[in-house]
């Protein structure tokens, strides 16, 4: 992958204009994909449907021609392949049965089965086929302490208070499962590797809501291992962490070698970035999906103003969440044309 501008960027090199891709950019902004959407009985369904995943994983990279494509998959395949009952309801999100005292645990494998997620590496190896060298393909998963927030309250909640409860009361059995989850995210992002992905992401969406100790133990340190885990593997792909709204503990993570780059979110201070993390780490983000969604001069301002606050490092133009399904495949469009300096 030496041609392509992205894999480039996470080994350190600065770009004259930043590789582009955007977190959710196969999803419901595009009318394609609504179009397949309907052909699988549920959410989960089109997610272990190879050919419909490679199609939804393909769609954007058609349309607007992003420098990578991420797989189309989900985070909470990994709670469906340990045992733990997951689906989605149409305009309600995910749901899981929760875990909410230990004996629950007891639901879970002691392992994560792996057949069950042969799909998603089956789409990977089609999808990297179907790509060509200049576009690279990612990998990803949920990171333990965002999974575990789902796995506990049984689907998402404001401040994830239910499986932050749960770490306090239960800390030796929050312990476990997070041991559990690293050692299946591991294994995950490995085989994605060895299927075709030519970097991986490790989300934590939920970082940003725990304190100073429990932020160390339950977040930065899994990760850590994970990455670590994931590095000594496969030593050449490229790995991005993606913690969100964690402000200037950022610092932290910038502190993991075997993290390739930092994914930041919309909140992200990019001054403070720029003084305070070394410039020959790779960004990626931070543009606002709401500002995305608005379009016009405010779109470009922010473009050029990331453009610019970013232009001294290695950089990866992305957003600083997912792309929101009502945004306007223009906006899309002018995005990519003014980040390339094409408009």
């Amino acid at each position: 992958m030496a041609d392509n501008k992205l894999i480039s960027t996470l080994s350190g090199k600065k770009q004259d204009r930043p590789p582009i891709w955007l977190m959710r950019q196969a999803g419901r902004y595009l009318p394609e994909y609504r179009e397949i959407r309907n052909k699988a009985a549920s959410f989960l369904d089109f997610c272990y449907d190879p050919k419909l995943a490679v199609e939804a994983t393909l769609q954007p990279i058609r349309r607007f021609g992003f420098d990578a494509a991420i797989i189309f998959s989900d985070i909470l395949v990994i709670p469906d392949a340990l045992g733990q009952d997951v689906r989605f309801e149409v305009g309600e999100g995910p749901r899981l049965n929760p875990i909410v005292t230990p004996p629950d645990l007891k639901m879970l494998k002691p392992r994560h089965d792996a057949t069950r997620l042969g799909p998603v590496y089956e789409a990977i190896g089609l999808a990297r086929s179907a790509l060509g060298q200049e576009t690279a393909l990612i990998g990803f998963c949920g990171a333990p302490w965002t999974l575990a927030t789902y796995m506990i309250a049984g689907k998402g909640t404001p401040d994830q208070a239910p499986a932050r409860q749960f770490a306090y009361r239960f800390p030796d059995d929050f312990q476990a499962l997070i041991d559990l989850l690293v050692e299946a995210t591991t294994e995950h992002l490995s085989v994605q590797i060895q299927a075709g992905a030519d970097a991986v992401q490790i989300f934590d969406s939920w970082a940003g809501v725990l304190p100073c100790g429990e932020f160390e133990r339950w977040s930065l340190e899994p990760i850590a291992r994970i990455a670590e885990a994931v590095k000594r593997r496969h030593p050449q792909t490229k790995l991005i962490g993606f913690p969100r709204a964690v402000g200037e503990r950022l610092t932290e993570f910038a502190k993991i070698e075997a993290l390739d780059a930092i994914g930041v979110d919309t909140s992200a201070d990019r001054r403070w970035i720029g003084r305070s993390l070394d410039t020959s780490l790779p960004i990626q983000g931070n543009l606002d999906p709401l500002v995305l969604l608005a379009g016009g001069a405010a779109l470009d301002r922010a473009i050029d103003n990331i453009v610019e606050d970013f232009s001294h490092r290695p950089h990866i133009f992305n957003l600083g969440h997912g792309i929101l399904p009502p945004t306007p495949i223009a906006h899309v469009e002018r995005l990519v044309a003014r980040v390339r300096g094409e408009a």
